[in-house]
């Protein structure tokens, strides 16, 4: 019998994550079983932008760039996204989007800016002190 019916064990390999979704491919399955982004370990903050370089040689015709490297990089020739932005529009992992992106960033394919430090922001108090002058004028 092909199909599963109820009561009967189903057969290996043949199990749905469910119905709709079709057999569950493992992240470990398209990043090729890495965990880190780059062998520098890169990390990626869930803001920091994305952008795609331009003057990246032949993305296009690069054959070693998998389907999920390329979706990354078809979402990236759109608009400039974040992390989080890419990882939702992509419908993969978080982590599994941080490990291709380390990929696209070793081939100078994309662009990363990181977010600024909160250390490196205007104190609150001068904004403050901003905005009165400004009423004042």
């Amino acid at each position: 019998m092909t199909e599963d019916t109820p009561g009967t064990p189903p057969q290996p390999g043949s199990q749905w994550y469910d119905q709709e979704a079709g057999p569950l491919v493992r992240p470990y399955a398209m990043t090729g079983g890495r965990t880190q982004s780059g062998p520098t370990g890169v990390h990626f903050d869930l803001i920091a932008l994305v952008s795609l370089d331009e003057g990246a040689p032949g993305i296009d015709e690069d054959t070693s760039l998998g389907p999920e490297h390329r979706t990354l990089i078809e979402l990236c020739r759109t608009e400039t996204q974040s992390v989080a932005e890419l990882a939702a529009d992509a419908d993969l992992p978080l982590g599994v989007v941080r490990v291709l992106l380390g990929d696209l960033l070793e081939r100078s394919c994309v662009t990363v800016r990181r977010p600024v430090p909160p250390a490196q922001l205007p104190d609150e108090r001068i904004l403050r002190e901003v905005i009165e002058g400004l009423r004042a004028l």
